[in-house]
């Protein structure tokens, strides 16, 4: 039996039965079995939590993991830029082996910032490339669900006639014969409209039949995903709760409340969104209709990877939302820093189909714990635990953190990664993949050209 007991944190559990504790954490067998102050040590290993906030490890709902090797490519780019450069040039360009070091740098990139759970969005343009995406998340020792998606190319995409690939059934057979590890499966599906209605019901059918959960991109301004697809899917009995659907900037309030009645989630990547165009969240008109807009990174080739970005952009957002038109009237916003907090936590766990087993600090889920300093120039004098990890805190203030009991970072540096090693692999497969794609700027992204 192993035992670690997290010693005088400030600890913000996100259970609105136990709220905050200014005290200890036990953790037994990878298992949070109890929280409270002065609880007694024994035989457990020790972790000083003094000057820190104890809180459940974030959530990200939604990333493009393999996008790693090329983070920062595209800073500034629309969301159709971003789609031209990708499709056609670098998912591509990414081999088996690569779709590896770049989920593992990936994930290791969210675990440094405090995110122990993540849905990893992977394209497979064969099986050997979903091998080696599914690899990469396990060696990084992550919690994530992997969505095993489609090729990137166009035909794939645009009112498409092909049904998402069969390989799904033996990468469930294969890799998640059970739903019991740090790794599940989810089917990275396709929207009405970027496939026909049937290929839409052969593909949710084959959910279904492997009983694993759908991440689909949903209504945005641009990129071939305008619409209204949660009506079609309405009228193709297709929405359930096993479904998130991802961005939703110009979804309608009654594809809104469907989505709420059917049981589904929603995940919303705030900063990519504003940058690239896909439109403004609907933090506030979710919200109304009980669904609760999870967040998520996207792409690093766009966004930091971090969810502080996150929270924060969502808080300013969904009051920015609550402004009246007229400015001598009062601001009355309803949205808190613990509601996007939960956003990124628990409600996250949720659209995991995680929330048993993590997402707050409850005795008998799994301990995905981070430890967050308060102590540093940015964070001091520490007044609120829960204002100071959404305004303040940023990943240089991850101390520690543990997934399923395990630590996976210890005093500001990832355990058991050699990053000299991985900084010069990942700098050199970032050039390949430069060159394998045809792309010679790493600022722009554009094109070698001959003139």
């Amino acid at each position: 039996m192993s035992r670690l007991l997290i010693r005088g944190g400030h600890v913000v559990t996100m259970d609105p039965a136990l709220g905050d504790v200014d005290g200890d954490v036990l953790v037994v067998d990878g298992r949070i079995a109890e929280i409270g102050p002065g609880l007694p040590a024994d035989d457990a290993e020790i972790v000083d939590a003094t000057g820190t906030v104890v809180l459940p490890g974030f959530v990200d709902t939604h990333r493009h993991t393999y996008q790693s090797l090329v983070r920062g490519l595209l800073p500034s780019c629309t969301l159709g830029e971003f789609m031209s450069t990708i499709f056609n040039s670098v998912a591509p360009a990414y081999t088996p082996e690569l779709m590896r070091l770049g989920n593992y740098v990936g994930a290791l990139d969210a675990l440094d910032a405090g995110i122990t759970t993540m849905v990893d969005w992977s394209p497979s343009e064969t099986p050997d490339h979903a091998d080696g995406a599914i690899e990469g998340l396990r060696q990084a020792g992550i919690r994530a669900m992997y969505a095993h998606g489609m090729p990137a190319g166009g035909q794939w995409w645009y009112r498409s006639e092909l049904d998402h690939p069969a390989d799904a059934r033996r990468i469930r057979a294969e890799h998640f014969p059970s739903d019991d590890g740090l790794l599940t499966m989810a089917l990275a599906l396709r929207q009405p409209g970027n496939v026909v209605d049937e290929v839409a019901v052969r593909d949710w059918g084959l959910s279904r039949e492997l009983d694993v959960r759908v991440s689909v991109h949903t209504a945005m301004r641009s990129g071939g995903a305008t619409g209204h697809p949660v009506r079609t899917l309405h009228r193709l009995g297709l929405l359930g709760e096993n479904t998130t659907f991802i961005h939703c900037t110009t979804t309608a309030d009654d594809e809104i409340a469907m989505i709420a009645d059917s049981g589904g989630t929603v995940s919303i990547a705030p900063y990519v969104e504003l940058v690239m165009g896909h439109g403004l969240p609907r933090i506030t008109a979710m919200l109304a209709h009980g669904v609760a807009p999870t967040l998520s990174v996207d792409t690093v080739t766009t966004s930091p990877g971090d969810m502080f970005t996150q929270v924060r952009m969502a808080l300013a957002l969904g009051r920015a939302e609550a402004l009246p038109e007229d400015p001598e009237a009062p601001f009355t916003p309803a949205l808190t820093h613990r509601d996007v907090l939960r956003l990124a936590t628990v409600d996250g766990a949720r659209a995991c189909g995680l929330g048993d087993r993590t997402g707050s600090l409850t005795p008998g889920k799994a301990a995905d714990i981070v430890l967050v300093r308060t102590d540093s120039i940015r964070t001091l004098p520490l007044r609120d635990p829960a204002a100071t990890v959404v305004t303040s805190a940023d990943r240089a203030d991850v101390d520690t953190v543990l997934v399923a009991g395990e630590i996976r970072k210890r005093g500001g540096a990832l355990a058991g990664v050699d990053l000299p090693r991985l900084r010069a692999e990942a700098t050199a497969a970032h050039e390949d993949i430069l060159s394998r794609a045809g792309l010679t700027s790493r600022a722009t992204g554009e094109k070698e050209t001959n003139s």
